[in-house]
């Protein structure tokens, strides 16, 4: 009988080894959906609620499943505290993620912060190698790379004189507190003496200041130039309130603004840069690409986009050419 028992309980252990080492090697493993194919976890870390950042991230979550990439998404919202991005960045790291998708240069910052060896890309970032998460453009050096929502600024400054040729001075509302910001004014001063244009900034590092701040600038210049500013892209429907207010003719450097209420932009489709943003993840978890050769990528298309509500308002000429070949929004 006690044979029976040993020989029992020798078979109960074995089995249970047996068992523990099937465990250990499944969650080792990638999931794997019902047909067998690999499931990716991608942790996606936004900075704040807005609709560029929004649609970087549906056209990311789209462009996946046109490539027929199985994945399982963990989406988190920092709502615009950098703090609690690096807590969502360390959260991924510690849950081992297959691919971490930044939105925004503070997230994208702080999950270069978090982990070394997750493959990590960011989309939404003006100036990557100014704000420190590549090494360079081409060489991004690392585990991290993306695309840049760098806009055609030259283009952009020619559309003023194009609209009202007696425009010579514009203002530009950005936060101080974002790196990207202090870019984009630097090659907007450098651009703008050939445009013949003068620029007038203010800056501001609260929200609850930008009402203020938005009339002692108005009565300083002639249009406004919306910079790709998180901060300002949040509260585009007070900026748009106040231009109609002030009859004033702005432009946008993205076109997500534009459907907010800003006048024009020849820009990029935050979307379709999330679709770019997607190929690249494709090219990383199914292909097995080095993320270190990757080099960050700028926006393969740019569109006109005209708010038809906006024009109006303002009362300008609809037939002026510059409106005519625009795609219309806010009608």
């Amino acid at each position: 009988m006690k044979k029976k028992i040993v020989k029992l309980v020798s078979l109960l252990m074995t089995s249970m080894v047996m068992l523990a080492g099937c465990s250990s090697s499944n969650n080792s493993d990638k999931g794997a959906s019902a047909s067998g194919e690999d499931v990716y976890r991608i942790g996606i870390s936004q900075l704040a609620e807005h609709p560029a950042l929004d649609d970087a991230r549906r056209g990311f979550e789209d462009g996946l499943k046109e490539l027929g990439v199985k994945v399982e998404i963990d989406y988190q919202n920092a709502q615009g505290d950098i703090p609690t991005s690096l807590s969502i960045a360390q959260k991924f790291a510690r849950d081992e993620v297959d691919l971490i998708y930044a939105i925004a240069t503070p997230a994208a910052q702080s999950a270069k912060q978090a982990t070394t060896d997750i493959p990590i890309l960011f989309s939404a970032v003006t100036d990557p190698v100014k704000s420190e998460i590549v090494e360079d453009w081409n060489n991004v050096g690392g585990n991290i790379t993306g695309t840049s929502d760098k806009a055609p600024v030259e283009t952009q400054l020619k559309m003023f004189k194009e609209i009202d040729p007696s425009i010579e001075t514009i203002g530009i509302l950005y936060n101080t507190n974002e790196a990207n910001s202090e870019a984009q004014i630097e090659e907007v001063k450098e651009l703008a003496p050939n445009e013949g244009l003068e620029i007038v900034t203010v800056g501001v590092n609260n929200i609850n200041d930008l009402p203020q701040a938005i009339d002692s600038l108005f009565k300083k210049v002639d249009a406004l130039y919306c910079l790709s500013d998180n901060m300002i892209a949040s509260s585009v429907e007070l900026v748009t309130k106040k231009l109609i207010d002030y009859k004033m003719v702005s432009v946008s450097a993205e076109e997500s603004q534009v459907k907010g209420g800003i006048l024009i932009t020849n820009g990029l489709s935050y979307y379709e840069l999330g679709k770019q943003t997607a190929k690249m993840a494709k090219e990383i978890l199914v292909d097995g690409k080095d993320i270190s050769t990757i080099p960050v990528g700028l926006a393969e298309k740019t569109i006109t986009t005209v708010n038809e509500k906006t024009l109006k308002a303002l009362g300008l000429d609809e037939n002026l050419q510059i409106f005519k070949d625009a795609v219309k929004v806010g009608n």
